[in-house]
């Protein structure tokens, strides 16, 4: 093959994401010519209404994978927090990238940190979690809807329609955007455990072993451990982005250690576990984990969730 297209949205963040990729593949296969096909999702159209009331993160991998589909292009660059669990026949998740920083951060122009945040100060997400977490944490914040790319939730932030904002750190990193804030500020995972696949990519491919083996030269083991696990919780819970869950795996050393929440959009219920185990059964923990869960209680509280998540209004 000596030409490889990369179907990609037009956002600031998704054209970085894929001329990273171009880059990298460029050097790991001299003399393949790797380009852009850019093109907006439905996800990225819709910018009144919380993602939960309109079908979830598969709005924003749909028109790229009809692209695949249609031999547009070959593969699709992806934040694997928005890669859905199943596949259309003919595609599938080939390559998991090395993760950037996995946590959560504050912005702001005025406070430097949660903990600085005013009472009824006006805090800017649209997440489940992220709105359960914090409300869990500062009951007395206001939380307030927040859709559109990074630099359009920056510039909110800046016409004052928010006292902070909460956006993953590494897009924010990515896009290089850290200065562009008066205050830029991660917020712990004791605090706000992130979304699955959070901070790594995801390379979906036509299924063919010709371009799987292409993008393979960039396959993180540790990501694809860590997210495996928490790729398997959430199928098994089969929760998507209509439910508040978190859920994060890290490898440290031989043993890797693992985080997970579940619970109701304004933080009043939550159940949450914690579990460590061999590195070697990474392959499993995930499933066992939901187990866990959901013989606590999670698949009800998870349907009280959805049903919030349907039917009120944030």
């Amino acid at each position: 093959m000596k030409k490889l297209v990369i179907a990609t949205r037009e956002s600031k963040l998704a054209l970085w994401q894929s001329e990273h990729i171009k880059e990298l593949l460029e050097i790991a296969h001299p003399g393949l010519e790797v380009v852009l096909n850019p093109m907006t999702s439905k996800g990225d159209q819709i910018l009144d209404t919380p993602l939960a009331k309109i079908g979830g993160k598969g709005l924003f991998t749909k028109e790229l994978e009809d692209s695949m589909l249609k031999g547009e292009s070959h593969i699709a660059v992806h934040s694997l927090k928005d890669v859905p669990m199943e596949f259309p026949e003919g595609l599938k998740l080939a390559v998991i990238t090395k993760r950037e920083d996995v946590r959560d951060s504050m912005l702001s122009q005025k406070y430097s940190c949660v903990d600085e945040l005013p009472r009824n100060a006006v805090v800017g997400t649209t997440s489940l979690r992220r709105r359960m977490q914090i409300l869990r944490y500062r009951p007395d914040l206001t939380i307030k809807n927040l859709r559109g790319n990074v630099n359009t939730r920056i510039r909110k932030l800046k016409d004052g329609e928010y006292d902070a904002i909460i956006l993953a750190s590494a897009g924010i990193k990515r896009l290089g955007l850290e200065e562009e804030v008066t205050y830029f500020s991660p917020i712990s995972t004791e605090i706000m455990i992130p979304a699955m696949g959070q901070a790594a990519l995801g390379i979906e491919i036509v299924d063919s072993p010709e371009i799987e083996e292409i993008v393979s030269v960039l396959r993180d083991e540790e990501a694809i451990m860590e997210t495996t696990i928490e790729r398997d919780f959430v199928k098994v819970l089969e929760g998507g982005c209509q439910v508040p869950i978190g859920i994060n795996a890290k490898l440290e050393g031989e043993s890797i250690f693992v985080r997970c929440m579940v619970g109701l959009p304004d933080g009043s219920e939550i159940l949450e576990e914690s579990v460590t185990c061999d590195k070697d059964e990474y392959e499993e923990v995930g499933k066992e984990l939901a187990q866990m869960m959901i013989d606590a209680g999670a698949k009800e509280l998870l349907e009280r969730a959805e049903h919030i998540a349907l039917n009120e209004v944030f």
